[in-house]
């Protein structure tokens, strides 16, 4: 197997992600750490060899000095030339080669994707409110922030701090082969830069987050804007916009500039300490070297080990600020993705199957966890095959009642009951397999015209999407698409969320969706609200063999489109108040009564009813 599949980069990660740093780093990386470790001993055997460089030149200088221009390469010193040659041309190049190799195809290619996708996963389980309660585009940044820093995390400790590790211990020996005094001199040293590192970092971390959070703040603002982008142009508000979007880049350029002076003030520092290093070794070397306790190779190979070492400690201080500043990246998206607002499974659910599709709602409450709204203790039998027609006026609990039929929440109080068998007991996805829906505000995907199709049923074939186009009375106008990039027909892409598409069309591409899914309930809200009229009564035709043999729940306001449902529910204020069929509620003269007699043109006059 070729090394860059060492890591499985899709792999699913063990459980849900932790929410303390280092259990959330290691649940990131699990199943990568074979090769991650096998990367940083491979790193860290390049990092030895930069002492053992300088312990060759301090070799070869103390062989040139002791057999002179006229015996130098003979005996003894050929051989040694003839190593440090094969040292540098061969062992050096092929060691700093492998361990490049393993980061560059083994590391990073695979720990990123790897990162992303248990993210991704975790973040799709999130309940409805999790992305209610916040930006899209900040949630995908956060994903995207939180995979590439950890990414980014583990290959600079590979790369840089394993490597830079095993040279500073190859430096103390060799300094110590030298002279004990000199390893002290370098000791002291090292100490006052783990000082200056260790008050920096954590500042650097800290500074970095808040840094991350004001950026993804300005991304969440402007995705938000370009996202309603006709309504701010309709309302005039781009103006608004701009302030909104230039207030958040504020807070993020003055977040820059605390993270700007504290880098600045970590460079000066550093490169002063830097500075001391040569200082210390070589005039340390020297001295020992007066007092005939040193070799002029000892002399090179200290000035070697201080040169080295000083240029690597602004190479390894700015990949470990680099490093705390991921660490904060890191951090900031765990806050954000890993809170468990989930609506979970139960640890023994099963699929439901669906063979008569009825529906029972016993005593079912749901009022968001406030006191009041939502519905309140509704019980209800719809029989298999049934059609029932939903009104009410806004906020009387329709769409409550149907969100918690597809479990999009966990109801606060009763049961769902399809087949008898009890909602949570069974698999969301299960669950929701088992019913169509098509609603008023259709959701497209930036896909092709074929593509938002299948997402009924994506093993349908060709044929039975056009069937469905067709039934949906979409197919004549899907011939006539065309996108920016020259693509036609079925092959066209939509645009985000369908933007491309009138209102009628959009709904016309989501009932050839449900019809393709051909589910054994079916849920219809407002389903032909964005139709004219025309076309409305062909799509009633279609929707009325579609819901032969099927459990319908119809929402509707137009109440011209339930006069044929076998019975009609009329909910106020999360209650049952009517139900009945369309003749049996008109004689009982009460809210449903009223509600067609103050309709205008078959659409409820929610005002005036209430």
């Amino acid at each position: 197997m070729s090394i860059s599949n060492w890591i499985n980069p899709f792999h699913p990660a063990d459980g849900p992600p932790p929410q303390t740093l280092g259990a959330f780093m290691r649940w990131c990386l699990s199943g990568a750490w074979p090769v991650l470790w096998l990367a940083a001993l491979l790193s860290a055997a390049a990092g030895a060899m930069e002492a053992g460089t300088a312990w060759i030149l301090g070799e070869v200088i103390d062989a040139t000095v002791s057999a002179g221009p006229e015996r130098f390469f003979e005996g003894s010193s050929l051989v040694l030339v003839l190593g440090a040659v094969a040292f540098f041309l061969v062992a050096r190049p092929v060691l700093f080669g492998l361990s490049s190799a393993s980061n560059a195809i083994m590391v990073q290619p695979n720990v990123n994707p790897l990162v992303l996708s248990r993210l991704h996963r975790w973040t799709l389980g999130q309940n409805v409110n999790f992305f209610d309660d916040d930006f899209a585009g900040r949630i995908a940044q956060k994903q995207m922030q939180a995979a590439r820093a950890v990414t980014e995390v583990a290959a600079e400790v590979i790369n840089v701090v394993a490597f830079a590790l095993a040279s500073l211990v190859g430096s103390v020996a060799l300094l110590l082969a030298i002279d004990w005094r000199v390893a002290l001199g370098f000791s002291v040293w090292l100490v006052m830069y783990l000082a200056l590192i260790n008050w920096f970092l954590p500042r650097v971390r800290k500074r970095a987050a808040g840094r991350a959070g004001a950026r993804a703040m300005v991304s969440g603002q402007v995705v938000d804007t370009i996202t309603n982008i006709k309504t701010v142009k309709l309302f005039a508000h781009a103006d608004h916009e701009d302030r909104a979007a230039l207030s958040a880049m504020q807070s993020f350029r003055a977040r820059a500039l605390e993270f700007g002076y504290l880098a600045a003030g970590f460079r000066l520092a550093l490169m002063s300490l830097a500075g001391l290093l040569p200082v210390l070794l070589l005039g340390g070397t020297i001295l020992l070297w007066q007092r005939g306790m040193a070799s002029e190779g000892d002399i090179v190979a200290s000035g070697a080990i201080a040169i080295r070492i000083a240029q690597m400690t602004g190479w390894v201080s700015f990949t470990l600020m680099a490093i705390y500043s991921n660490i904060g990246e890191v951090e900031d998206g765990m806050r954000t993705l890993t809170p468990r607002v989930r609506l979970n499974d139960e640890p023994d659910a099963r699929d439901l199957v669906v063979e008569a599709g009825q529906i029972e709602l016993r005593d079912l409450g749901f009022a968001y966890g406030r006191q009041t709204g939502g519905i309140d203790r509704i019980s209800l039998t719809i029989k298999p095959g049934e059609k029932l027609g939903i009104v009410g006026a806004s906020g009387a609990g329709k769409s409550t009642l149907v969100a918690l039929l597809l479990r999009l929440y966990e109801q606060e109080q009763g049961k769902i009951l399809i087949d008898g068998v009890d909602t949570t007991t069974v698999t969301q996805e299960s669950l929701r397999r088992n019913i169509g829906m098509v609603t008023q505000e259709t959701a497209m995907f930036n896909r092709s015209a074929r593509d938002n199709i299948l997402y009924g049923r994506p093993d349908a074939t060709e044929a039975e999407v056009i069937a469905a186009a067709e039934r949906a009375e979409a197919h004549e106008f899907i011939q006539e698409l065309e996108d920016h990039k020259g693509r036609r027909g079925y092959d066209a892409h939509l645009g985000e969320r369908g933007v491309k598409l009138s209102g009628g069309q959009r709904q016309r591409i989501a009932l050839a969706r449900a019809i393709l899914k051909d589910a054994p309930i079916l849920v219809l809200d407002e389903a032909t609200s964005a139709l004219d009229s025309e076309v409305e009564a062909a799509i009633q035709q279609t929707l009325d063999r579609v819901m032969e043999g099927k459990t319908v729940l119809a929402i509707a306001h137009r109440l011209s489109t339930l006069t044929e449902m076998d019975r009609i529910m009329v909910l106020d204020a999360g209650r049952i108040a009517e139900i009945g069929s369309h003749a049996d509620l008109l004689a009982q003269d009460g809210l449903y009564a009223r509600y067609w007699h103050r309709q205008s043109g078959g659409f409820l006059d929610v005002k005036a009813a209430e």
